[in-house]
């Protein structure tokens, strides 16, 4: 029996990648979908080609996430998951540091990592009073093992990574199920000379996204209590170092009244 039995999917950052391609299985499995990004073009295509709603949002403006939830909920009242997967990466040479941008840095922070939160807690209140609902985040393979050209992208998706582990401990016995999918790379825009000039050819690095798609969609849906889904090589990497770390982590105390 499958374990995903949620029947619409609010999806953040649907635009392009990892994203579009989810939400178009969700679409393909029965599944109504509620998209989302910056580029209004490309969500009323998707619509046109595909099926479902779409929300125009800029995950940057945190201070406007509260009315951005709190109107699209009152829309879609019926959603009960929540695919967290905007994200992008850019590469730093810190052995130049007149090449940072501490711009960039705090936008790849601000997209990566704090809109997560923001989106996370305006979120919940919402999903709670469901009988059943999920959070979904796409982090990394690299939050677990960094790549230390892009030392900002593997900090934040760490820092999510961590953030999850702690969301879903401290969720458990609600209603809301928190699921972690940890990819690997995968060709998509975000390894592209437009996002990763200093990388010629690297959107061609990694898995194909079909494929991709198709493993996730399986782990998904395999009927048993997983709430991590590490993708491709990613399932070598995490087998090394999670089961460790988790087994560490069940040692500490959890809650103050553990103290």
């Amino acid at each position: 029996m499958s374990n995903f039995n949620y029947k619409k999917v609010l999806v953040i950052g649907a635009t392009s990648g990892i994203g579009q391609a989810l939400a178009e299985r969700f679409i393909k499995e029965g599944i109504q979908v509620v998209v989302t990004g910056r580029r209004e073009d490309r969500l009323k295509a998707f619509t046109e080609q595909n099926s479902g709603a779409y929300e125009v949002f800029d995950i940057t403006k945190l201070q406007d996430i509260p009315k951005f939830v709190e109107r699209l909920t009152e829309e879609h009242h019926d959603i009960d998951a929540v695919l967290l997967n905007s994200g992008i990466q850019r590469g730093f040479n810190f052995t130049r540091p007149d090449t940072i941008d501490l711009n960039v840095i705090t936008d790849e922070l601000t997209v990566n990592y704090l809109s997560y939160i923001h989106l996370t807690t305006a979120l919940l209140p919402f999903l709670l009073k469901k009988e059943s609902s999920a959070l979904i985040y796409v982090s990394s393979v690299l939050a677990m093992v960094p790549l230390a050209r892009c030392p900002n992208y593997c900090a934040t998706k760490a820092a999510l990574h961590q953030f999850v582990l702690s969301l879903r401990n401290q969720l458990n016995g609600t209603s809301v199920k928190v699921l972690e999918i940890l990819p690997p790379a995968v060709q998509t825009e975000l390894h592209d000379e437009t996002n990763q000039p200093d990388m010629k050819g690297a959107g061609k690095i990694g898995m194909p996204l079909d494929e991709f798609v198709e493993e996730t969609w399986k782990d998904l849906t395999a009927g048993n209590e997983a709430n991590e889904f590490p993708i491709g090589f990613g399932k070598m990497v995490y087998e090394a170092i999670e089961p460790p770390r988790k087994a560490i982590m069940e040692k500490f105390p959890q809650t103050p009244a553990d103290i």
